[in-house]
């Protein structure tokens, strides 16, 4: 999909689906592929690389910037994680001060100006803040920095109305640039008739499902632990999961520009799949 020979991946979605332990397990599953990844955390919380570097409390760009000036060395913001992976967190302002969005543009320029991205390189992710694909969120997709998108959503209906929103925002940058949704990954949450509500909805975006991960309580354990699954337990179903994951996403070819639907559509759907009804019975609605 990409141009040159990194391919660059920024993945989002809701908060709290589970997108950055999603993001550092696909990593662990390349990297066991023999790739050469950096994992970029486009979040001010900066837990984007915490399993890759081990629970290490990684220094923010933003906070060695602030303490040491712009003058600085790629060593000083980027970590080396499992299997090598190259680690940074963008971090972001002081509390009420600023917009977090500015850390990723801050980020990105400076990796570049320090030679971060180098040849050897296969993979770059940015492991973008929540629900919204705008200002400097949006920084990855709308600069051309990533061409390829994949959103973490689940079969619960706020994780498809976020995914959906964030559709809308990558439909508009893909007008002016290359940028393309790769498909949406699904962080199980054992919700009735998932896979199919997922590979429906991915249609209807005119994309693709093109992974299912189911639940597992290891990937907790594992968290526990600071580790990613292929790490803590590398013979596990789960561990075959994201390496499943990840050659999934080494062999993709189907990149689309997403068609978001109505709010009015999207409730047709998870109507059709009994979601509506759960809630009905569940909220007593």
């Amino acid at each position: 999909m990409a141009d040159g020979k990194i391919r660059q991946i920024a993945i989002y979605g809701k908060g709290g689906i589970g997108k950055s332990t999603t993001t550092q397990n696909l990593t662990a599953g390349l990297v066991s592929l023999g790739k050469q990844v950096m994992v970029v955390g486009c979040d001010p919380k900066a837990d984007s690389t915490r399993l890759l570097m081990g629970g290490l409390a990684q220094k923010t760009v933003l906070d060695t910037i602030r303490e040491e000036g712009e003058d600085i060395d790629l060593d000083r913001i980027m970590g080396t994680g499992f299997g090598g992976t190259r680690c940074v967190e963008s971090g972001g302002p002081e509390p009420g001060v600023g917009c977090a969005g500015r850390g990723i543009i801050t980020s990105i320029g400076m990796l570049e100006n320090l030679g971060a991205y180098t040849d050897d390189l296969d993979y770059v992710f940015y492991d973008v803040l929540g629900d919204v694909v705008c200002g400097g969120f949006a920084m990855p997709i709308r600069e051309g920095k990533a061409q390829e998108i994949y959103i973490v959503a689940s079969g619960e209906m706020m994780a498809l109305y976020a995914a959906n929103n964030i559709s809308k925002g990558i439909a508009k940058y893909a007008k002016t640039g290359g940028v393309r949704l790769g498909g949406i990954i699904c962080n199980s949450r054992n919700v009735d008739r998932e896979k199919d509500l997922l590979r429906a909805f991915a249609k209807e975006l005119n994309s693709q499902l093109i992974y299912f991960v189911p639940r597992d309580n290891i990937v907790q354990r594992a968290e526990i632990h600071r580790q990613t699954v292929i790490q803590y337990d590398p013979e596990s179903a789960q561990a075959q999961e994201y390496r499943n994951l990840a050659e999934a996403i080494e062999n993709n070819t189907y990149f689309t520009i997403p068609t978001p639907m109505t709010q009015e559509r999207l409730e047709e759907i998870l109507m059709e799949y009994g979601l509506m009804e759960n809630l009905k019975d569940d909220y007593r609605i």
